[in-house]
C-alpha cells in the first residue's frame, strides 16, 4: 500500500510539473513580479530558453520532477539546490541585456553536462 501511495504521489507531482508551464504576461517595468514555471527532470530544463524584458523582476518556480537537481546562472548570482517534488522558489531582476547560460549544479547523472539552457534578456529598442 505505501508503494502505491509513493507512486501516485510522483505521478501527481509529475501532471502538476507538465501543466504547469505557462507563463504570465509580462507587466514589463511595472514594478511587478513576472512568475515563470520551470521543470527540471531527465537531463533537461523546460523551458530551455526563458526569455524576460530587461528591468523585469522575476520569480522562477523550478521543480525537479525525478530526483534532486540544481540551477545555477552566474550573472545573475543563483545556485539553488532543487528537492526532488520541491518547488524552488527563485527571485531576480533582469537587471541588463544579454544571453546568459544556466546550467544544473547538482550532478544527476550521465547526461547531467547537458543539462543546461538561457535567459535572454533583449536590449530595449
Amino acid at each position: 500500500m505505501k508503494k502505491l501511495s509513493v507512486a501516485f504521489g510522483i505521478l501527481l507531482v509529475a501532471a502538476w510539473a507538465i501543466g504547469a508551464g505557462a507563463e504570465e504576461p509580462s507587466t514589463g517595468g511595472s514594478g511587478e513580479t513576472r512568475e515563470i514555471q520551470v521543470t527540471a527532470k531527465k537531463y533537461e530544463f523546460k523551458p530551455k530558453v526563458i526569455e524576460v524584458k530587461q528591468g523585469e523582476h522575476i520569480k522562477l518556480v523550478v521543480t525537479a520532477a525525478d530526483h534532486d537537481h540544481g540551477f545555477e546562472c552566474g550573472e545573475f548570482h543563483i545556485n539553488q539546490l532543487l528537492k526532488k517534488g520541491q518547488p524552488a522558489t527563485i527571485e531576480f531582476t533582469a537587471d541588463k541585456p544579454g544571453t546568459f547560460p544556466f546550467r544544473c549544479s547538482h550532478f544527476c547523472g550521465m547526461g547531467h553536462l547537458k543539462m543546461k539552457g538561457q535567459i535572454i534578456v533583449p536590449a530595449p529598442q
